[in-house]
């Protein structure tokens, strides 16, 4: 590899990394997939021996690529937190139930 594909990939990678400490909130997966396709497309690229073909090539479709994945990532963590919800409402309204099936069980055979 060449001094100058080294430097250019480098740059990329640290542009990319630079870009995320930036964020004030937290990644989503979707930013991180996102993060990820577009670096992994300045590695591929610079292996290659085109850094700045692969940047540019690669970027975006690693981009889009893992965006999308990071995408039905995140779909899933949305749908174990409702069902999460879900089983702590239900946990919450049979303790509610059973609290009550006591109360009215002690009226019955207090004297």
């Amino acid at each position: 590899m060449k001094p100058k594909t080294n430097l250019i990939a480098v740059l990329a990678l640290l542009s990319v990394f630079s870009l995320s400490l930036g964020c004030s909130d937290p990644l989503t997966k979707r930013e991180q997939g996102g993060l990820l396709g577009a670096g992994l497309g300045a590695i591929i690229g610079s292996t290659v021996g085109h850094a700045a073909v692969g940047a540019l090539i690669g970027g975006p479709i690693g981009l889009i690529g893992c965006a999308l994945i990071g995408d039905q990532v995140m779909g899933q963590d949305k749908n174990q937190q409702q069902q999460q919800r879900q089983i702590d409402q239900n946990r919450d309204e049979r303790e509610r139930l059973r609290n009550g099936n006591e109360r009215l069980r002690e009226r019955l055979l207090e004297p």
